[in-house]
C-alpha cells in the first residue's frame, strides 16, 4: 500500500530536505520504493544540464524509482529569493495549477513512499493570492512538519499546526531538528512541543557534523508512517 506526505517547515533553512532525505532513506532501508518532488526551488545553480537545486538533487538521490531531475523539480530558479519573486523575474506565473500536474505525475508513479517537499514555511506565496499551502490542499496529502528547534520555535510550530488544521489537512507527525544546539532549556522546549502539537513526534535530530540521509534516518522513528 503506497503512502504520500507533504513536508513543510516552521521557516526556511530549518532542515526540511535533511529530514525528507532521511525519511526516504529509512523507507528504502525497509525495502520500500521511494519517490519525491520539490515542485519549486530557487537558489539554483546553472550547470551544463540546466538549473539544478541542491535540495532537489538530495531528494532525487534517495528516490529508488528512475525519475528525471525535471520530474522532481519542474520549476527551478536561479535567484536565492522567494520563489514567487524569482518566477516573476523570468516571466513565469507560479500557480497551484502549474505545480499540481507535475506533482500528480510523480504520485501516479505509485512508489510505496512519496514525499512532496514545499519551500520555506506553510504560507510561502505563489502567484496572486495563492500559496504553497494551497498546493498541499489540492493534493489532499497529510503533512509532516519539520520544527527548526531554536528560540521562538514553539510559537512558529503551534501557529503552523493551527494553519494546517484550518486548511483541513491532517498533521501526520513532526520532527524536531535542532538547528541551534545552544537553545536554552532544550528538553523543556521539546516537551512543550510534544504537549501542544496534536501529532506524534517522528524523531529528534541533534546538530550533526555530517547529516547524511543514513545518519538522519537513524534518528527517525517512522515505522507507522511508512506503513501508510
Amino acid at each position: 500500500m503506497s503512502s504520500a506526505y507533504f513536508i513543510t517547515g516552521t521557516d526556511t533553512e530549518i532542515g526540511k530536505t535533511t529530514v525528507a532525505a532521511g525519511l526516504l532513506h529509512a523507507a528504502r532501508a525497509r525495502g520500500l520504493s521511494t519517490a519525491a518532488a520539490k515542485p519549486v526551488a530557487s537558489d539554483c545553480e546553472l550547470t551544463t544540464e540546466g538549473l539544478r537545486n541542491g535540495d532537489a538533487l538530495a531528494l532525487l538521490g534517495e528516490c529508488s524509482l528512475a525519475l528525471d531531475y525535471a520530474e522532481v523539480n519542474p520549476f527551478a530558479f536561479a535567484p536565492a529569493i522567494a520563489p514567487h519573486l524569482a518566477a516573476r523575474e523570468v516571466g513565469v506565473e507560479l500557480t497551484v495549477a502549474a505545480l499540481l500536474a507535475p506533482v500528480q505525475r510523480v504520485l501516479e508513479r505509485g512508489a510505496d513512499f512519496t514525499l512532496v517537499e514545499g519551500a520555506g514555511g506553510w504560507r510561502v506565496p505563489l502567484a496572486g493570492r495563492e500559496s504553497l499551502a494551497d498546493l498541499a490542499v489540492a493534493l489532499q496529502l497529510p503533512v509532516i512538519l519539520v520544527v527548526g528547534v531554536r528560540l521562538g520555535c514553539i510559537n512558529h510550530a503551534v501557529l503552523t499546526a493551527e494553519a494546517i488544521a484550518r486548511d483541513g489537512l491532517t498533521l501526520a507527525g513532526w520532527v524536531a531538528n535542532v538547528v541551534d544546539p545552544a537553545t536554552s532549556r532544550l528538553d523543556d522546549n521539546l516537551a512543550t512541543l510534544a504537549e501542544r502539537l496534536a501529532a506524534p513526534c517522528l524523531g529528534r535530530i541533534p546538530r550533526l557534523p555530517a547529516a547524511t540521509p543514513a545518519v538522519v534516518a537513524g534518528h527517525l522513528a517512522v515505522d507507522a508512517l511508512l506503513a501508510g
